[in-house]
């Protein structure tokens, strides 16, 4: 299939200044940075807008010209402009004014309905204390867990109350819902400085549905919009995209912003050596973070059980362990790819074994390369209740490399072995910065945290050397939390999946629409753009910046420019 041209047209200034100025191309799942190549002729810039020339450099230009594999792949153009914060609003935007913040207090709870960890409620605290000291009158929205078929009462945000009452030093008051006549009478009733928590929006299967009608509604009470979820940033849903077609301006709280700052800056322009910590049960899931990483990356170590695929992809004995048979090509040409680039790509050379899930079992340090047969990695959700009680909303599950016949195995090895963590912390030793997703073993039982903890107290040495070390979510930060080194590290990531699309390049819909747009207009229906047919047969995409993108299947050629 012929490859197609990306011609670049701008009509008018475009303004995409800043730390995440790029301009991506999206399929049906965002295309990555990895994809920008072949730039032919940049020209002087008219406008300031930046394209992201190579992996480490932009390049200004009005006309360029790129190759993608085909006209077919290319979704939309959407310009990621360094996004307004709520720290750009004063006290005279503020005072007096309705904010709908959206937060992220997806907390986990014990079966008492009691918070075990606060992280979520204590990084939002930091906008909420802005917005009241400023005057604001504040409408907090968030989801908590996963509610089936509308209201459930184990998934209130009731229980946050009391403890967000207290980080703010103020009575936090409570809808019973999120939307409707009660909401609104309660918002009028608010004095500045006040903080109104509306109950958990999906308990509405709009939200998640990014329903226009829906989005208006939660709008319908507020002046300005504040996305700090990062952790959903990444989902184009009514409380996170929708309702900035309704509210001006939408801006990023602080918690966002540094998630942006510390994730999207520390990607494009890293201090160098740059190494990355990527752990995972299997390679399907991670292939994009990989892919993408390679281009960035100086080294890359990988952990969790995706190891045994590219192990045996390495032609090693890998026992009974859980191997992606489909995706055995895959990792030979990620290994080729790294080699390639000039990418050291470092897998553990032994690891943990034990005869049973359970903290006291007898373990042995087996080798890559020569894991017995009869041990395997498998997958179970019949874990013990000490594990799946840390294990919530989305989070990686772990694996455990054990005999066949037990029942209660999960998805990883116990830990890496001594000889894997000496050659880990070797390999980050010179490291300027690194970002860890993804926890070296079942760091849960004391017997298996060594590899994880040793690589935390890694990180936080080199912390305190001046690298930068960014956790990028679900169990790495937890594992770095019980080794208490969360306050040693440069930055700990409050999102799972949201940090992992950045890493992979990807446009996250909570951020690229947070544009300074009218009110109104119609909710994108999560694609990135809306697509519009034309007479001539050419098919027109609009992004969330009115940028369109014309794709003529005559000429195989897709001209860009602003409207």
């Amino acid at each position: 299939m012929a490859n197609m041209t990306l011609r670049m047209q701008v009509k008018a200034p475009v303004v995409c200044a800043g730390a995440h100025a790029s301009l991506r191309v999206q399929r049906a799942r965002p295309m990555r940075l990895s994809a920008f190549q072949g730039f032919v002729a940049p020209a002087r810039l008219s406008g300031n807008c930046n394209l992201f020339a190579t992996q480490q450099s932009f390049a200004s230009l009005t006309n360029a010209q790129i190759r993608f594999p085909s006209s077919r792949s290319l979704r939309t153009v959407v310009c990621m402009a360094a996004k307004k914060s709520v720290s750009d609003l004063k006290k005279a935007d503020l005072e007096g004014k309705v904010v709908l913040v959206r937060a992220d207090l997806n907390v986990p709870l014990d079966k008492s309905q009691k918070i075990t960890d606060d992280t979520r409620i204590r990084a939002a605290v930091p906008t909420l204390k802005y917005l009241t000291d400023n005057g604001a009158k504040v409408l907090l929205t968030s989801h908590l867990g996963r509610p089936k078929d509308g209201p459930e009462d184990k998934f209130r945000l009731t229980p946050v109350v009391p403890r967000l009452s207290e980080l703010l030093g103020t009575k936090v008051l409570k809808a019973d819902d999120c939307i409707g006549e009660e909401v609104k009478e309660k918002t009028q009733a608010l004095n500045n400085g006040e903080v109104l928590i509306l109950e958990n929006v999906r308990f509405y299967k709009e939200e998640t549905k990014n329903d226009p009608g829906f989005a208006e509604k939660l709008a319908a009470n507020a002046d300005i919009f504040v996305n700090d979820a990062f952790g959903t940033a990444h989902r184009a849903h009514a409380s996170t995209e929708g309702v900035t077609k309704f509210l001006h301006p939408s801006v990023a709280g602080l918690l966002l912003q540094k998630e942006l700052d510390y994730l999207d800056g520390a990607v494009k322009e890293p201090k160098r050596p740059f190494v990355a910590i990527v752990g995972g049960s299997k390679v399907s899931s991670k292939i994009g973070v990989i892919e993408s990483l390679l281009e960035k990356t100086d080294k890359i170590i990988l952990g969790g059980g995706m190891i045994f695929t590219f192990y045996k992809a390495r032609g090693m004995s890998v026992g009974s362990s859980l191997v992606e048979e489909d995706k055995l090509d895959l990792a030979k040409k990620l290994e080729a790819a790294a080699k390639e680039k000039g990418v050291e790509f470092i897998l553990p050379t032994d690891v943990i074994a034990a005869d049973k899930f359970d903290e006291n079992a007898e373990t042995q340090v087996v080798a890559a390369g020569e894991i017995p047969d009869g041990w395997m990695v498998i997958t179970a959700l019949a874990c013990s209740e000490v594990l799946m009680d840390s294990v919530y909303d989305g989070t990686d599950y772990h694996q455990l490399l054990m005999p066949v016949t037990a029942a209660n195995a999960i998805d990883q090895g116990l830990d890496i072995g001594p000889d894997s963590l000496k050659a880990f912390q070797g390999a980050l030793a010179d490291a300027k910065t690194i970002i860890w997703n993804g926890p070296m073993g079942v760091f849960e039982f004391e017997k298996f945290a060594k590899g994880t903890f040793g690589v935390a107290e890694t990180l936080a040495e080199l912390s305190g050397k001046g690298a930068i070390t960014i956790i990028g979510g679900g169990d790495s930060v937890a594992a770095v939390e019980k080794a208490g080194l969360a306050d040693k590290m440069s930055h700990i990531s409050t999102g799972g999946g949201a940090s992992l699309e950045l890493l992979e390049g990807k446009v996250l819909p909570g951020v690229a629409a947070l544009d300074e747009k009218s009110a109104g207009g119609s909710s994108s229906n999560g694609s990135g753009g809306e697509q519009v047919k034309n007479a001539d047969g050419s098919v027109t995409y609009q992004d969330p910046l009115d940028m369109y993108c014309e794709d003529n299947p005559e000429t195989d050629e897709c001209r860009v420019y602003d409207n």
